[in-house]
């Protein structure tokens, strides 16, 4: 009998780690969608290839050699991991039977999947913060370096027993070891590209340039939310006893709740400063809100955690506002949602989870950001020498579409079609 509700236990933890791990997946939907949405539409196809492109890259590099420089088997330091090639075996059915706090509780292939599409996230923050102006295939060159090492090695540094995690640094699902550290890393292409042409006048203007299509950007916004309950719910790790399934009940009813107030807040506070009730910021309110609470799901109570979300509205739209003044263009919104956001949220830790402390927090955030803005900043730099970053004048004007895919989103609203009306 105790054999067969281990192995019970054991089958319903994978099964809803493997579900987390599809609601995770679907996030790569999100990410397309609202970013196809707040670019031209003479950038749509190429924004869509590379999200798509992106994902693939990414499972198949964290396959090979990300996974294991994330969590080695054989660790040189405490910050430097080792290095080893594609997946080992899965759990015997001796050793999840043998019980024991040693004992696995879950598949090791389950486990790998889902760091998978966690490493893909980090990588779509990139994607939209570069949009329009950077060529598309030394977009995907750079992501084969950042699933391969940038990435995986930070996370080793908290997620696979490295020395942040020994300092005692929280973020139980990653508003800085997915979030800001995608950000960190799209702060160094964005100031590599440069602005997009028109974006920033020369007395210091800032020229808004609108999306094409914000019912995709809002779907995109909703297909994010709903894949953040694996995203958070998933990070709790287990749910098969009383304990741990109120567990995931309360995560998913805090990154509710952090989502919504964000989303409110941002909308309102946009109101106050614009006199209107901008959608971007709706959308990026109710983001910002779920990467805010990230880090600490759990301990938090429903209503600290809509405060923690409602502060991460107000950060996110002063952010943007902030990132402009310093003619930072980020058409999506990607580095103030994921790294600024994500910054309040690793802080606001502190809050509810008594573990944490100021130092160990400050220091994990330090760290996290140095590493990925350096290693991005060179691995880019080389590329750019390369084979350069941005696209030409000529292209940037007439749309990455045509010039990177040779095909229109929306072929029936071009310049061809429409001048033989």
């Amino acid at each position: 009998m105790d054999s067969m509700v281990l192995e019970l236990g054991y089958a319903l933890d994978t099964f809803y780690f493997l579900m987390c791990t599809a609601l995770v997946m679907w996030m790569a939907a999100g990410f397309a969608m609202l970013e196809a949405g707040l670019v031209r539409a003479k950038n749509t196809v190429e924004i869509l290839n590379k999200n798509a492109l992106l994902y693939g890259v990414a499972c198949i590099v964290y396959l090979v050699v990300g996974y294991n420089v994330m969590y080695p088997a054989n660790p040189i330091s405490s910050v430097i991991p080792g290095i080893d090639f594609l997946l080992g075996g899965d759990n015997s059915t001796e050793s999840v039977t043998a019980g024991g706090d040693d004992a696995p509780y879950y598949s090791s292939m389950a486990d790998f999947i889902f760091q998978a599409v966690f490493a893909a996230a980090t990588m779509s923050i990139v994607s939209g913060a570069v949009a329009e102006r950077m060529k598309l295939w030394p977009f995907l060159i750079f992501s084969v370096f950042m699933v391969a090492v940038i990435y995986p090695v930070e996370g080793y540094w908290k997620w696979g027993g490295g020395f942040l995690d020994q300092l005692g640094f929280q973020d139980f699902a990653g508003s800085v070891v997915v979030h800001m550290a995608g950000a960190a890393a799209a702060l160094a292409a964005v100031i590599l590209v440069g602005p997009r042409k028109g974006k920033y006048g020369k007395n210091g203007e800032v020229r808004a340039i609108p999306g094409a299509n914000l019912p995709m950007a809002t779907l995109g916004m909703f297909i994010l939310w709903m894949g953040w309950f694996g995203f958070n719910g998933g990070s709790e790790l287990k749910i098969a006893n009383v304990e741990e399934a109120n567990a995931v009940a309360k995560i998913f009813v805090n990154t509710n709740a952090a989502a919504a107030a964000g989303m409110v807040v941002a909308a309102l506070f946009a109101r106050f400063l614009f006199g209107k009730t901008d959608l971007t910021m709706t959308i990026n309110g109710a983001l910002a809100g779920l990467v805010a609470i990230t880090a600490e799901p759990l301990q938090p109570s429903a209503g600290l955690a809509s405060l923690i979300g409602a502060v991460g509205g107000l950060v996110v739209v002063g952010s943007v506002l902030a990132l402009d003044k310093l003619k930072l263009d980020d058409p999506v919104g990607a580095i103030s949602v994921h790294g600024s956001a994500g910054i309040w949220g690793i802080f606001a830790v502190l809050l509810s989870n008594e573990d944490a402390t100021f130092m160990g927090q400050l220091i994990g955030t330090a760290a996290t950001f140095a590493w990925m803005f350096l290693a991005s900043m060179a691995v880019l730099l080389v590329i750019k020498m390369i084979m350069g970053l941005r696209v030409s004048e000529e292209e940037e004007m007439e749309g990455m579409d045509v010039h990177e895919c040779g095909m229109q989103a929306y072929p029936e609203f071009g310049p061809e079609h429409m001048s033989s009306k």
